[in-house]
């Protein structure tokens, strides 16, 4: 029985190169794609993958989020992050979300397989260029840390925040989340009152340095 995986990223290129390096295995299977953090989470729980190989910088859900939701609702897969990402935050806070493995772009292709075969195996699996960093991370415990928008903020300010950055209007976000005009309102508020920030640009900017969107 092949390894079934679900492939998330929002270049479509990116996505069709690996499903074409991983289907000359035959011991490999991409069941689905998606080009965003929420079509990510809605195939993981209609698929019902091994693995879940995903970027963190995606549109309408990063994958920091998206794999929260993920292993909430579907504990048995495994989440594998392959991002272009090697600052500790990405890192730590994708561990944190639950993904059972990461590792950079610019690595072989070799190494991707060695993930997936350690990440079935139910063991975690880092690039060794970043195993340092997050040992260092941890151990040091940084002070400040909790500042980030992942200690900060609730997940669903951080929703609200990634749709705010992406340019979504009000009353579109809240349809999106399934809550009122209202709701969205005040949580954009909240927002604005725990990061001391009085604008959309400067959540705009502010989402994006902290990793939440890639515009």
């Amino acid at each position: 029985m092949p390894v079934r995986i679900v492939l998330a990223d929002d270049h479509r290129i990116v996505r069709e190169g690996l499903r074409d390096l991983l289907e000359r295995r035959t011991d490999l299977k991409v069941v689905g794609e998606a080009a965003d953090g929420e079509a990510a989470v809605r195939l993981a729980h209609e698929l019902a993958p091994d693995i879940v190989i995903l970027d963190v910088s995606m549109p309408k859900l990063n994958g920091i989020e998206a794999t929260r939701q993920i292993v909430a609702v579907c504990p048995s897969v495994r989440v594998l992050a392959l991002s272009m990402h090697s600052d500790r935050r990405f890192v730590i806070e994708m561990l944190k979300a639950g993904a059972s493995g990461y590792l950079l772009k610019d690595g072989a292709f070799d190494e991707l397989i060695h993930a997936i075969e350690s990440v079935m195996a139910r063991a975690a699996y880092l690039s060794p260029a970043i195993t340092d960093m997050v040992v260092k991370e941890y151990i040091a415990s940084l002070p400040g840390e909790e500042r980030s928008a992942f200690g900060v903020l609730t997940p669903r300010e951080r929703e609200v925040l990634q749709l705010l950055a992406e340019g979504l209007p009000t009353k579109a976000i809240a349809a999106r989340l399934l809550l009122s005009v209202k709701t969205v309102e005040t949580y954009r508020q909240q927002i604005m009152e725990k990061l001391d920030l009085h604008s959309v640009a400067e959540l705009t900017k502010y989402a994006i340095r902290e990793g939440l969107t890639s515009l």
